[in-house]
């Protein structure tokens, strides 16, 4: 089914709204009044058109509205101009919306307008799979080549809505909006797509969250509850983290695979179910099944189509847009000026192994907009661990596979880094950095001459 979002932070107006949308459509409405409700709403379900509603006075989440059609393509937006508005028509012209819906309007106006978006928003999504986005795919980010291969074969999939597909990649690489983008372009994009983290619920409650259950199945069952799969009906059921998944319902999920049938907890009777398995983990489920914890034959039935996400830190040339596009995000979304990096800042950014992937540069930019106050971020702002820390340089890794290695080379390297390093933690005061080195002032200028490590200091001084 599609969902239409519709924003507006006057309960009178968005009732009424929402009551002409009902009248005339089968789509789902999702009504919020706020910034963070919109958010949610969003990540929760595969909305196809935004009813967008500007206040009376003043430019009070425009910012947002522009950013969500900027990021969220191929979401159709409807912006909602109040009569007598203070916001200037150019302003409005140049939000970005597809459609405008001027106050007073009828509900023939509404009814038309949302037909109009709906209609293009399918049109959309048809051309979308064929025309590769300038920044990325579907609110995946990425232009490297391993990305550009992983959108190719979402495309691919584009027009298959039944072949089971596993997603493997590490925490934080981004597995469920492959899920999502997998149900975008699939022909089970108009109904629901179903998320479920395997790992995130107590093993005793998963299987009725999955399953559901009748009345009376168990101490607290006083009604029938729908599990998972059957809201996934006629759509996909995402299943995140399924290494976590105990013995007992992998046998169970099996069986919804191979016979499009399943039992509530508590019940002896089936239920057909038409539902699109897209299963993740950040596990190796062949050594799980070697170990004899995961089934092999569960595994062989989701594994039809194999998607791999690549680690953040084989794609380092993704970093600085993956930074300029949550900067853009937060600091639109916190109404602040967007900040920048230097070119120092993002030699150490690049070269940090990322162990949270995307996820944990999401992090490190979000507390940048909450904390840095600056119009640049330097090497000096970056928390410890960011700072010279070297791809693939452990402690086993600091001889090569062929026995060697060269001595000098490595403690010149080391001496580089601790030099640097005490300058940043100083903000670049020479004589305080000799200190903390336990070296006099003019041996570190010297060292740093010699070194040419200069050019490294621009960000500093």
């Amino acid at each position: 089914m599609s969902h239409i979002l519709l924003f507006d932070s006057n309960d009178a107006t968005r009732t009424k709204l929402a009551s002409d949308l009902n009248n005339d459509t089968t789509t789902n409405i999702i009504e919020v009044s706020t910034v963070e409700q919109a958010r949610d709403a969003l990540d929760q379900h595969p909305c196809s058109v935004l009813f967008f509603q500007l206040p009376q006075n003043g430019h009070e989440n425009l910012d947002f509205f522009i950013e969500l059609n900027r990021t969220l393509s191929p979401i159709v937006s409807v912006l909602l101009v109040p009569e007598d508005t203070t916001i200037s028509t150019k302003t409005i012209l140049q939000s970005g919306a597809h459609f405008f819906l001027h106050a007073p309007y009828t509900q023939q106006e509404v009814a038309q307008i949302s037909h109009r978006a709906l209609q293009q928003h399918l049109t959309q999504e048809r051309a979308t799979p064929r025309a590769q986005r300038e920044n990325g795919f579907l609110n995946i980010i990425g232009q490297s080549e391993s990305m550009c291969q992983l959108f190719n074969l979402i495309q691919r999939l584009g027009d298959d809505g039944d072949s089971t597909i596993l997603i493997q990649g590490e925490s934080g690489t981004g597995k469920e909006l492959v899920a999502k983008a997998l149900h975008t372009h699939s022909p089970r994009q108009q109904n629901n797509f179903v998320p479920l983290n395997c790992a995130a619920i107590p093993e005793e409650l998963l299987e009725s969250e999955l399953f559901g259950y009748e009345k009376g199945a168990f101490t607290g069952a006083i009604n029938n509850k729908k599990g998972r799969i059957q809201h996934a009906h006629g759509g996909t059921l995402f299943l995140d983290e399924i290494g976590d998944m105990k013995p007992s319902l992998q046998a169970k999920l099996l069986r919804v695979i191979q016979e499009k049938e399943f039992e509530p907890v508590g019940s002896v009777r089936s239920i057909k179910v038409d539902v699109r398995i897209v299963a993740a983990t950040h596990r190796n489920l062949d050594e799980a099944v070697a170990k004899g914890t995961f089934r092999e034959d569960l595994y062989y039935r989701l594994n039809v189509i194999p998607l791999h996400i690549p680690p953040l830190r084989q794609r380092g040339g993704d970093i600085s847009l993956l930074l300029d596009t949550f900067t853009q995000r937060f600091c639109t979304n916190k109404r602040r000026n967007v900040f920048t990096y230097s070119d120092q800042t993002l030699i150490y950014l690049t070269r940090y192994p990322w162990p949270g992937n995307v996820r944990e540069l999401e992090n490190l930019v979000q507390r940048f907009s909450i904390l840095h106050m600056g119009e640049i971020v330097h090497p000096k702002d970056l928390p410890e661990k960011y700072l010279y820390h070297q791809k693939e340089e452990t402690t086993a890794g600091l001889i090569s596979e062929s026995g060697a290695t060269d001595f000098n080379s490595r403690v010149s390297e080391f001496e580089d880094r601790l030099i640097l390093q005490a300058l940043v933690q100083t903000g670049g005061n020479k004589k305080e950095a000799a200190e903390l080195l336990n070296l006099k002032r003019t041996t570190l200028l010297e060292k740093i001459k010699k070194k040419q490590l200069d050019k490294a200091l621009t960000d500093l001084d």
